[in-house]
């Protein structure tokens, strides 16, 4: 079987599943394992990945006001290399290319590919993904084991974070220029390691709030989480971005425990690292129940 992911998570549940070499076009975006890099480009995005938050909400803005896609899709190269499946998403238009994206580029194809489009909002429907996956290629014994294990990784973690009697108040920054909070499976990450999500719904998408929510949250933790960001970039984001007094005098502020994360790999992307990503979440609530130091290409105390 030739297969396209289009979606870097789609990308991890290949290979965990011992899809690789079957893998023959990604995204650009696709960085893990390091061999999924290796693969052909499919996808480029229409904005500058490197420009600040601001720029990139602001270009992302323009296109979506046109009624432009963000992405782009390399249909003749979608055509030479003739998948038998495709893996996209339906859920986030802003950050991975969608069924609309591939539209176009699937009329030039001589042989239609089967398309599967994954749309989670929670850890279970991220689990069920991970089932489809395998249905979709013959790997169902496989997807089954890995769902099963991440599941019961995450049920433990919210087994111990029962015990304590306090839950910390957190605040999950999305971006940061407009502000975003974390949605879909975040809040309940953030649940499930012990903590109160102040601002997030969970299974509900992300969603803009103003400097007073945020002040007004009384947060006790933030955990900065730019989507696409890894730790390097989020601190670079984190220290060019102008907070109000109110939000320097918050608890979280006033306490260093405003920390970056790696969005990208344990938050941002439904795959199987979202169970590692609890498993962060747990430490920096309960260090006491969790002490286990996590990598610094994880997390960084701002």
């Amino acid at each position: 079987m030739r297969i396209c992911s289009l979606l870097p998570s789609a990308t991890e549940i290949l290979y965990a599943l011992g899809l690789g070499d079957s893998v023959v076009g990604v995204t650009h975006e696709c960085d893990f394992p390091v061999e999924a890099a290796k693969k052909p480009a499919l996808i480029r995005p229409r904005v500058d990945p490197h420009a600040a938050a601001g720029e990139i909400d602001r270009q992302v803005s323009e296109l979506v006001a046109r009624g432009e896609s963000i992405y782009a899709v390399d249909a003749e190269l979608l055509r030479s290399l003739e998948p038998d499946l495709i893996v996209t998403q339906d859920l986030c238009h802003v950050c991975a290319a969608s069924p609309d994206d591939l539209a176009a580029a699937l009329t030039r194809l001589p042989k239609k590919p089967r398309v599967l489009a994954l749309t989670p909002h929670s850890l279970s429907d991220v689990w069920n993904d991970i089932r489809k996956v395998g249905d979709a290629t013959q790997r169902r014994r496989e997807a089954q084991a890995l769902a099963i294990t991440l599941g019961q990784k995450v049920a433990a973690i919210e087994d111990k974070t029962a015990q304590p009697k306090t839950r910390p108040r957190v605040l999950c920054l999305e971006w940061l220029d407009p502000y975003y909070v974390g949605g879909h499976w975040v809040p309940e990450m953030v649940a499930k390691a012990g903590g109160e999500d102040v601002l997030g719904r969970a299974g509900e998408p992300s969603f803009e709030v103003s400097g007073e929510q945020i002040a007004a949250s009384h947060a006790q933790i933030i955990v900065v989480m730019p989507c696409g960001f890894h730790v390097k970039r989020t601190v670079w984001e984190y220290g060019a971005a102008k907070f109000s007094d109110a939000y320097m005098n918050l608890p979280a502020v006033r306490e260093r425990r405003v920390f970056a994360v790696d969005a990208n790999s344990y938050f941002s992307r439904p795959g199987p690292r979202l169970a590692e990503g609890v498993a962060l979440l747990a430490h920096l609530f309960h260090p006491d129940l969790f002490p286990a130091t996590p990598q610094e290409s994880s997390v960084q105390r701002l």
